[in-house]
């Protein structure tokens, strides 16, 4: 085996790094919302958050979709297409001012078009919560926080015929339960009748309202933030993290022999070394997708076995034609290593989505949309070809 070169590891999260560019709120990812949302808390500013709740007919976002109000009136993310923008900013700065959570209910189903004064191509029913950005936030959002981090559901009262306050909140984690700071906590009871639908969506990055008893609670399912690891060290894996940070992946790039300068290139973070130690840079196997793209045959199949053989990572995008990846395989089988149906449902080669391009970025906006497919669970294709609602209905008015 060749001797492993020097590795080094630059983590961008250990930089001091601006806010999120406010004059386009509509291209902030979940990553960047969560981000902002723990920077302000560290730096003690007030803020709301909206959360869509839930959705009749359609709507532009889905419900779990967020949108960040800050005192000094800036918005981050959005939760419509920006009908509605100015009605929630006015809204989170009354929470911002009360320091008290409050629903909202838009009805922009057709016959409703006169109220708003435009035609608004939602058509549907939209129900928001907005509420502080206090304490209650902490736990959660630094339990989604790191590489290695664990989902969470976190449980918010709406509204109760009984005495429970509203905004009374509980957390829970795959193992256990946790009251935060600065809220009322839940009765057990609630939590016990409200079981099956916790179960349903914990870890899969949904939202709904349950209710139980004359008490609506919100059930906002946080899981952490995908990873893109991408293994390379030629120009060509620029774009490919630039699309990747844009969609919202935690990107970390490992380049092998021979790469080109990679400090510039915009990843999360960088490190330089053989290509077997790219099982380092994994984090929880199942919320990791790799890249596989040095255009180094050898350092590609180093990197492909050591992924196979030390990760449980799902998807292996590995660049290059089929004849390419077939001589890849040949060269594992010379050294005892057979490519097993599980191995090859594992693998993605030639990688990418059937677009057409062959531009650079085209080539990067394949791979990047079927990593992004992929975890989603979608395959990727063309939503008018699909029957029914485009987003799960976990979130309905009730």
């Amino acid at each position: 085996m060749p001797v492993p070169v020097e590795s080094w590891l630059w983590n961008r999260d250990t930089m001091n790094m601006s806010h999120i560019n406010t004059d386009d709120p509509w291209s902030v990812t979940e990553k960047d919302l969560r981000k902002e949302m723990r920077s302000l808390r560290e730096a003690g500013e007030s803020a709301a958050v909206a959360t869509v709740m839930a959705v009749e007919g359609s709507a532009y976002r889905r419900p779990g979709a967020k949108m960040l109000i800050s005192a000094d009136q800036h918005n981050y993310g959005a939760v419509t297409a920006g009908c509605l923008e100015d009605m929630v900013l006015d809204i989170g700065y009354d929470v911002i001012e009360t320091n008290k959570p409050r629903t909202e209910v838009f009805d922009l189903m057709e016959n409703n078009a006169e109220t708003w004064g435009l035609g608004l191509g939602c058509n549907g029913v939209i129900e928001l919560f907005v509420e502080p950005v206090d304490a209650s936030w902490d736990y959660p959002l630094t339990t989604v926080a790191g590489v290695d981090s664990d989902p969470v559901t976190v449980l918010t009262v709406i509204d109760s015929e009984d005495s429970i306050p509203i905004g009374s909140r509980t957390v829970i984690t795959d193992d256990t339960q946790r009251d935060v700071d600065h809220r009322h906590e839940i009765p057990d009871g609630l939590i016990d009748s409200l079981a099956d639908d916790i179960t349903s969506i914990h870890s899969t990055n949904q939202t709904r309202l349950s209710k139980s008893d004359g008490t609506r609670v919100l059930l906002d399912g946080l899981t952490p933030t995908a990873n893109l690891l991408i293994f390379g060290g030629q120009r060509d894996i620029t774009p490919v993290a630039q699309l990747a940070n844009q969609v919202g992946f935690r990107t970390h790039v490992h380049s092998g022999r021979g790469a080109v300068d990679t400090s510039s290139v915009p990843a999360d973070s960088i490190s330089t070394g053989h290509p077997t130690e790219i099982a380092a840079h994994v984090g929880t196997d199942a919320n990791t997708y790799a890249v596989i793209m040095s255009h180094n045959l050898l350092d590609d199949r180093l990197a492909l076995e050591t992924l196979l053989c030390e990760t449980e990572v799902s998807y292996i995008g590995v660049m290059g034609p089929r004849e390419r990846f077939e001589e890849l395989r040949e060269s594992l089988l010379e050294d005892g290593v057979q490519l097993t149906p599980t191995d090859l449902d594992r693998i993605s080669a030639p990688i990418g989505l059937d677009l057409g391009g062959g531009e650079p970025v085209e080539i990067a906006l394949s791979i990047v949309s079927e990593a992004l497919a992929v975890s989603n669970d979608r395959t990727g294709g063309q939503l008018c070809e699909q029957t029914g609602y485009i987003h799960s209905r976990t979130g309905e008015i009730q």
